[in-house]
C-alpha cells in the first residue's frame, strides 16, 4: 500500500491504490495533457502562485478549457494537509498537478493532484552533482515560432523522448542529459533548466529557443537581482558551459544540481559551491503563493 495522496479539485481524498483514470483518459492513450511538479517543504508547497501561473499558460497552448487557478490552489491546498496530517512537516514531498483533455470520446476535462515521497535520486543529485551527456534534440532554435503546433516550452505529459533520453544516458554512463539545438546550441535538460555561473552573474538560456520557461529559476533570478547578483538570458554553447565556474540543473524539486561532468570534460569545483545551492533554497521560500 502506498503512503501517496489523490485530491481531485472538489477537494475530495481518493484512494491512491484504487483505479481512477478512464483507459480511454486521453493522458493515457495520447499524452493529450499537462502538468506542473512542486516542492512540498515544512508543510508547505513552493512557488504555487507560479506553477499555476504556467500551468494556465500551457493550457491556452493545448487549447484546454481555461483552468480556474482558484480551485487548483484550492486542492494544492487540501492536498498538502493531507500529506502533512499523515507524514508531519519536518520532511519534503514531491506534489503533482495533472489535467488532461478527458476521455476519448468526450467528458469534462480531468484534473487532481497527488502528493508523493522525494525519489531517492533527489538527495544525491543534490550532494553529490551529476554526470551529464549532451543529445541532440533534433529541432533547431527558430522550430518553437515557426511551428507552434510543436508544443515547445509547453509542460505536456508527452515525455517519452526525455525518459529516453535519461535512459540512454544511463546507458553510457551518465546521471542526466543537457539538449543540445541542430545549431549546438543548449537547450535543457529533459526535467530541469541549465544555468551556468560567472562570477557574479548567472546565465540561462533564453526561452525563445524552444525550452520551457522554468519557475525556479524565474523565482531565483529575481532574488538574484535584490541581492546583487546580474542575471541574463542569452545563447550559451557547450564551450561556454566548460568556461563558467560552475553548471547547474535547476529544478522545482531536486532545486540545484551541480554538473560534475560535461560528457568526458570533468568541470572544476569551485569553492564557493554552495553560494548558488543557498540562493536556491532562499528563493524558493519567498512567498510566491
Amino acid at each position: 500500500m502506498s503512503d501517496s495522496i489523490l485530491v481531485t479539485l472538489d477537494g475530495t481524498q481518493h484512494d491512491a491504490d484504487a483505479p481512477f483514470l478512464h483507459a480511454d483518459d486521453l493522458a493515457a492513450v495520447r499524452g493529450d495533457g499537462i502538468f506542473e511538479t512542486l516542492l512540498v517543504r515544512s508543510g508547505r508547497a513552493r512557488c504555487v502562485r507560479l506553477h499555476l501561473e504556467r500551468l494556465a499558460r500551457s493550457a491556452a497552448a493545448m487549447d484546454l478549457d481555461k483552468p480556474d487557478l482558484d480551485v487548483w490552489h484550492d486542492a494544492v491546498d487540501a492536498a498538502v494537509e493531507a500529506w502533512t496530517k499523515a507524514h508531519g512537516t519536518s520532511g519534503e514531498a514531491l506534489l503533482r498537478l495533472v489535467y488532461t483533455r478527458g476521455r476519448e470520446h468526450g467528458s469534462t476535462p480531468t484534473g487532481y493532484v497527488t502528493v508523493d515521497a522525494v525519489p531517492e535520486r533527489v538527495v544525491t543529485a543534490r550532494t553529490e552533482g551529476v554526470s551529464v551527456i549532451t543529445l541532440d534534440r533534433g529541432f533547431s532554435i527558430d522550430l518553437a515560432a515557426r511551428a507552434p503546433w510543436q508544443l515547445l516550452g509547453v509542460k505536456t505529459l508527452s515525455y517519452a523522448t526525455n525518459m529516453a533520453a535519461l535512459r540512454h544516458a544511463a546507458s553510457e554512463g551518465y546521471d542526466d542529459v543537457i539538449f543540445v539545438s541542430s545549431e549546438g546550441v543548449v537547450l535543457e535538460g529533459p526535467r530541469s533548466t541549465v544555468v551556468a555561473v560567472y562570477g557574479d552573474t548567472l546565465v540561462t538560456p533564453p526561452s525563445e529557443t524552444g525550452i520551457l520557461e522554468s519557475t525556479t529559476v524565474r523565482a531565483v533570478f529575481d532574488l538574484a537581482v535584490q541581492e546583487g547578483w546580474k542575471t541574463k538570458a542569452e545563447v550559451l554553447r557547450p564551450e561556454d558551459l566548460v568556461a563558467a565556474d560552475s553548471v547547474w540543473l535547476v529544478s522545482s524539486v531536486t532545486l540545484a544540481a551541480r554538473v560534475t561532468h560535461l560528457n568526458r570534460y570533468v568541470m572544476p569545483v569551485p569553492s564557493d559551491s554552495k553560494k548558488f545551492s543557498a540562493l536556491v533554497d532562499r528563493a524558493i521560500s519567498v512567498d510566491h503563493n
